[in-house]
């Protein structure tokens, strides 16, 4: 998988003008050298799916340079800080180093960078600390418990619902009472408690130097609309301004490029109206509509030739989204040849829908396709459990998309916490979760001597001299002792192994059960902290930019084929994709409303096909279950019956023979797991292998845990630990 865009090298693209680099802006197309060449002014580029807007982004980039912009006045705005690094790496390979020294980076990691440089207007100072999902969920925890909203009254909204509530209303940027109201009514009875809530949580990170993801952009929209002269000094800085992905933008980050364009409005965006999928997260369509009225005298630039996709499958998605109510017309047309239609396939129900992707798979692969260049696409993570177990019954390996990041694991936060506590002594968060590492201190002494240390001048020194119980008083002065040492040492790496001397074990108490497996994601960090130099560089990045978990990276899995959200999938395509449970009621979603939610579903589903360059497989089951299991008879998706006829070919269920699992394994050159006897132990069991149950039915074994026990992904239930000596297990045969 790659990303879209064409792939000729961007080096070959220099000529020699008197030993000065010269792009050659004829390696483009029209379109993508108008969004070149026209840098003064707002400029709107719209981009279709697969047509070179990073190539777009990067001669612009080495275009601005080479007409004399200093490269500390280019801003390139991205979603991810691995786009902007790829952007700017190959600018520099079409011009210089140069390129080097533009600021380009995400949303939230600039308004970290200018925050810690200016934020002192606004009363902050540069040492805060950044705290993620979780973080957020623990401080509203600690305040539901401390104003007594705890334990009275059994309806009132979990941590994670509040959380959901106070970032909705800033990303939507609405009153929390109002979305309360809105989204939320069967709980409008606590929207008093709630908004009492918000106010300590804010004044919670205040006092203690902490900021989350929304107030980085809050935070930054206030210092450029409340201090003029800190915006007259950024928006001078920054001359030009790029961003991507601006369907993606919410109301906050649309209001930021107003105000940065202060004085001069060189502001180019790019994105593409028909892949704005992102609602949930507070993506505002509209944003990309509204552009020309928020800038006058916008040009808008189209990109429409597709350089991934052959044209039967442009033929299909330009016919999906030709039906949105709402959009910039534009057709995709591409130069690539390809006669293989997309094909849709109506299953007599989910199993039967699994068991044809699986042998569609087999075919690919055994024509030449690689596992690597395969994905299964789907609305939500359990739509693809049959297909699961279909393939790991044939021994196919495949990586799910989801999952913590690294860095989001409980042993990966207790050893951040030392470090965070490094970076900002006023981290209250950091501080509770380090005092509860000791024997005999519980949450309460916890957070008493977390509070004494937070309003210390010398938070160090107390910890040293607070009057302990006789029961902790050692542990509490081995803590005060790895700090003093800690704070003698001025390299990432050198803290990291005086913490893991301190931590380790604590780790192996704390996760007794399965620390070994634990223990690699420790290494990995150790890994990632030893390319740092900066403490606060470090602890900044992981937490704005998190590292996937660490089996995501191993070299044996490069050949594993894909099964992932369509969320996940964007940005990302494949030589074959398949888009499954593309049923009446499923897709769209059965909540989804007639307007901006339907209009929404129909653009996941472009984005889901817009991924395939040479084969598109779509399928749906005629029978799904309800959430009372019971079985009901469907349709295809509405979003597929107004779909043109002769833009695919249709597949009945009936004229396809679907091969067993053991058939997949020998086609897809694969050995098929071992099958055993019907009783159970645990060395009859291996991941993947099928299991029945008496109550939960059909699963799969995903993980074999300590003593005896199992994890098990059943069809209907989801995922449950199970102990061999009472679960009577059997195990399913061909």
């Amino acid at each position: 998988m790659v990303k879209s865009g064409p792939m000729q090298s961007d080096i070959s693209n220099i000529q020699s003008n008197h030993g000065l680099p010269v792009i050659d802006l004829d390696e483009l197309n029209p379109a993508q050298h108008e969004a070149v060449i026209r840098t003064e002014g707002p400029v709107l580029v719209i981009a279709g799916a697969g047509s070179g807007k990073t190539r777009t982004l990067v001669y612009r980039v080495a275009h601005l340079l080479e007409k004399g912009v200093a490269p500390e006045n280019i801003l390139l705005l991205t979603f991810t800080r691995k786009s902007a690094q790829e952007m700017l790496w190959r600018a520099g390979r079409l011009l210089n180093d140069s390129c080097s020294r533009v600021v380009g980076g995400t949303f939230h990691g600039t308004a970290n960078l200018l925050l810690r440089r200016h934020g002192a207007a606004l009363g902050f100072g540069s040492s805060f600390t950044i705290i993620d999902r979780s973080d957020a969920e623990g401080i509203i925890n600690l305040l539901k418990s401390s104003l007594g909203l705890t334990g009275r009254d059994q309806q009132f909204p979990s941590k994670r619902i509040i959380i959901n509530m106070i970032s909705g209303a800033v990303n939507k940027s609405i009153a929390l009472e109002d979305l309360v109201f809105a989204q939320y009514v069967h709980l409008s009875e606590h929207t008093d408690d709630l908004l009492r809530l918000q106010k300590h949580y804010q004044e919670f990170k205040f006092t203690h130097g902490l900021m989350d993801y929304d107030d980085l952009l809050v935070n930054w929209k206030r210092l450029l609309a409340e201090v003029p002269e800190t915006r007259q000094a950024i928006a001078s800085r920054f001359t030009h301004i790029m961003v991507d992905e601006y369907q993606d933008t919410n109301l906050v980050q649309a209001e930021i490029v107003r105000l940065l364009a202060y004085g001069h409005d060189n502001v180019m965006v790019v994105g593409d109206d028909s892949q704005s999928i992102y609602s949930f997260r507070g993506a505002d369509f509209y944003n990309i509509m509204r552009f020309p009225k928020s800038f006058p005298d916008t040009h808008i630039i189209k990109l429409e030739e597709n350089y991934r996709s052959t044209e039967p499958i442009l033929a299909l998605t330009n016919d999906i989204i030709c039906h949105a109510t709402e959009k910039y017309s534009k057709t995709l047309f591409t130069r690539l040849e390809g006669t293989a239609r997309p094909v849709l396939f109506a299953a007599d129900d989910e199993r039967q829908e699994a068991r044809f992707v699986a042998g569609k798979i087999s075919e690919l692969v055994a024509s030449g396709v690689r596992f690597q260049d395969i994905a299964v696409l789907f609305r939500s993570g359990f739509h693809s459990y049959k297909l699961e177990l279909e393939l790991a019954s044939g021994g196919v390996d495949f990586e799910k998309r989801g999952g913590l990041k690294l860095t989001e694991a409980a042993h990966m936060k207790d050893v951040l916490s030392f470090l965070r506590i490094l970076a900002n002594p006023r981290d209250n968060l950091s501080w509770n979760r380090v005092l509860l590492h000791l024997d005999k201190v519980g949450p309460k002494t916890a957070q008493k001597i977390a509070a004494q240390i937070g309003q210390s001048p010398e938070p160090f020194q107390l910890l040293a001299e607070y009057p302990a119980g006789k029961t902790w008083e050692e542990g509490l002065r081995r803590l005060a002792r790895l700090f003093d040492d800690l704070l003698q040492e001025t390299r990432p790496a050198a803290m990291y192994e005086l913490i893991m001397i301190y931590y380790q074990p604590i780790f192996e108490r704390l996760y007794h059960d399965d620390y070994p497996k634990r223990q690699k994601d420790l290494e990995q960090l150790q890994g990632i902290i030893s390319e740092y130099a900066d403490l606060q560089a470090f602890v900044d990045d992981t937490t704005l930019d998190p590292p996937d978990s660490a089996t995501s990276h191993r070299e044996e899995d490069a050949d594993r084929m894909i099964l992932s959200t369509i969320h996940s999938a964007k940005g990302l395509e494949w030589e074959a994709v398949f888009v499954i449970g593309l049923a009446e009621g499923r897709f769209p979603h059965a909540k989804a409303e007639l307007g901006e939610q339907w209009e929404e579903e129909r653009r996941l589903l472009y984005v889901a096909a817009t991924r395939a360059r040479k084969y598109l497989y779509l399928s749906y089951p005629k029978e799904l279950m309800t959430p009372d299991r019971q079985f009901r008879r469907v349709g295809m998706s509405p979003f597929l019956s107004e779909l043109k006829g002769g833009l695919f070919e249709r597949i009945e269920a009936e004229r396809q023979s679907p091969p067993s699992p053991g058939a997949f394994a020998r086609e897809a050159g694969v050995a098929p797991l071992r099958k055993s006897r019907d009783k159970v132990s645990m060395s009859d069991l291996v991941k993947g292998t099928q299991v029945s149950h008496p109550f939960f039915g059909i699963g799969m074994v995903v993980n074999l845990g300590s003593v005896r026990t199992v994890d098990v992904l059943f069809e209907r239930h989801g995922l449950k630990t199970l102990h061999l000596d009472y679960a009577k297990l059997t195990i399913v045969t061909d």
